[in-house]
């Protein structure tokens, strides 16, 4: 099988289910061979070099692993995105003349969610949209 794109997934699922050994060989090891332009050829090709012990078994690990690696992708993608959705938030905001990006060093936080909040809620005015501020407690540096 080659691993081309990801329509091999089920099929490679289905196969090893079943108790098949199946070899995923990665395209790019073959595609320097002239000649193989169709979807028989290639797969002839292929058979004729696995008949002969030629192809190399690509790592695919168990279907838990595949698992827990799949959400730490979706993680890592979500919170790559999350710093581009924010910069949006940010521009919005700036192009409302909010200018929070001033006085808050992260919209995202307590204080500039519970402003942004009250914003879409139609509140406009400066003095009630402060009453959001998030105290935080200032703690004196000890001198020992």
């Amino acid at each position: 099988m080659e691993s081309t794109g990801i329509y091999w997934f089920p099929l490679y699922d289905i196969l090893e289910k079943r108790g098949f050994e199946v070899y995923l060989v990665n395209a790019h090891h073959l595609k320097n061979v002239s000649g193989r332009k169709t979807d028989i050829s290639d797969c002839q090709w292929l058979y004729q070099l696995h008949t002969y012990g030629l192809l190399r078994n690509s790592f695919h690990p168990a279907e838990e692993i595949r698992a827990v690696r799949a959400l730490v992708r979706h993680r890592d993608m979500l919170i790559r995105y999350r710093s581009s959705h924010i910069q949006h938030m940010q521009k919005a905001l700036e192009l409302m003349n909010v200018q929070l990006t001033r006085v808050l060093s992260d919209i995202t936080g307590e204080t500039g969610m519970g402003i942004i909040r009250a914003i879409l809620a139609g509140e406009t005015e400066p003095q009630t949209l402060l009453q959001y501020r998030h105290a935080v407690a200032s703690v004196a540096p000890k001198i020992l």
